[in-house]
C-alpha cells in the first residue's frame, strides 16, 4: 500500500511510539516503501505505557503532524500502529478510568478490559482533534486491530470463567477471532456489512473507495463493498487449511473429511461450514502467497 499509494502522488507515513529498531522496522518501512516514519525520537519518552509513549502521546503528536501533512497540498496515507491497549495490558493506574467489580481485579479478563477502556477513550479524543483540525472531513479513516485481543490458549480457569459470564456460553475461537473494522467515509451514510473479511482485504477495499486501479496489480484480498463472498485462509491461531466463511469457520483434522465447524456466534455444529472446493482454494491461496513472499528481493 506505501508504494502503490506514493506511485499514485500520496506522501506516506506510519506513526508507532516505540523504537523503531524493534521487529526490525528500520529496515522493514524502507523495503516496504514508508516514505518517512515516526518512532521514539519523534514522541518522546514521556507518559510510558507498555512500549513507549501512551496512546494520548501518540494521537496528540500525531494529530498536530497530519495537519502539516495536509496543509502541503499532497493527499496523505497513513498509518498509525497504538499500543496502549496492546497483550499483556499492564495499563499504569493513573490511567485506569473504570471501576471494575472485585472478581475482575488481578486477572487478565479484568485488564484486558481496563486497557481497552483506556485505549478507547484515547482513540475518541483522536477523533475529536481531526475533527476539529479538519483532517477528519478531508479523510477516509480505517480503524481496525492488526490481530486477536484476548488469546484464549493465555486463559486461565478463572479467566475462562470471566469470559463465559460475559458471553454467556464458553469463549472460543471464533469469538478470538473477531476483530471488528470500521472504515469512515465522508459524505457517507452508517451501514453495518455482516459479511466477514480480513487484513488482505484492506488494500483493495481503501484503493476503490480512493480512486486507485489495482489492474494488473498483484494482490490476495478482495474490495469488501462489493465482493458478493469470501473466505480468509488460517493457519497461526488455527491449524493451517482452516478457514473462516460467512457460515462459520471450519478446522481440519487429518484433511477436510474429519474437520471441525463452529458457528461465527459460538459453539460447534454438524453441518459443514466450507466446502472441499474452499478448503483447497484456502491451501491454494497460502501457497501462492508463500510463493509471492519467497519471490521478493532482499530490499
Amino acid at each position: 500500500m506505501p508504494k502503490t499509494f506514493a506511485a499514485n502522488g500520496y506522501q506516506t507515513a506510519t506513526f508507532h511510539t516505540n523504537d523503531v529498531l524493534f521487529w526490525n522496522r528500520n529496515n522493514l518501512y524502507k523495503a516496504l516503501g514508508w516514505q518517512k516514519y515516526y518512532d521514539d525520537d519523534f514522541f518522546g519518552e514521556s507518559d510510558i505505557v507498555a512500549f513507549g509513549s501512551s496512546d494520548e502521546v501518540l494521537y496528540d503528536k500525531t494529530a498536530a503532524e497530519l495537519l502539516k501533512m495536509q496543509q502541503s497540498g499532497k493527499p496523505i496515507y497513513t498509518q498509525l500502529i497504538s499500543m496502549s491497549g496492546h497483550h499483556p495490558f499492564n495499563l499504569p493506574k493513573r490511567k485506569y478510568n473504570i471501576k471494575l467489580p472485585e472478581r475482575f481485579e488481578n486477572t487478565l479478563v479484568g485488564n484486558y478490559i481496563r486497557a481497552e477502556n483506556y485505549a478507547d477513550k484515547a482513540l475518541g479524543q483522536f477523533i475529536e482533534k481531526l475533527k476539529q483540525n479538519g483532517v477528519w472531513d478531508n479523510s477516509v479513516i480505517v480503524i481496525y486491530g492488526d490481530h486477536l485481543g484476548l488469546p484464549k490458549y493465555t486463559l486461565s480457569s478463572k479467566d475462562k470463567d470471566l469470559m463465559k459470564e460475559i458471553y454467556g456460553r464458553e469463549y472460543d475461537a471464533q469469538d478470538m477471532l473477531n476483530i471488528p473494522l470500521i472504515i469512515s467515509v465522508p459524505g457517507s451514510s452508517a451501514k453495518v456489512l455482516p459479511q466477514v473479511g480480513g487484513q488482505s482485504d484492506l488494500f483493495p477495499t481503501i484503493a476503490n473507495l480512493v480512486g486507485i486501479s489495482l489492474k494488473d496489480h498483484i494482490h490476495f484480498g478482495q474490495d469488501l463493498l462489493n465482493a458478493t463472498s469470501n473466505f480468509l485462509p488460517e493457519r497461526y491461531y488455527l491449524p493451517s487449511g482452516s478457514l473462516i466463511t460467512d457460515s462459520g469457520i471450519f478446522v481440519p483434522g487429518v484433511g477436510y473429511e474429519d474437520g471441525l465447524s463452529y458457528k461465527l456466534t459460538g459453539g460447534r455444529v454438524e453441518e459443514t461450514t466450507a466446502t472441499k472446493e474452499q478448503f483447497d482454494n484456502a491451501l491454494r491461496l497460502l501457497e501462492m502467497s508463500d510463493s509471492y513472499v519467497q519471490s521478493l528481493p532482499d530490499r
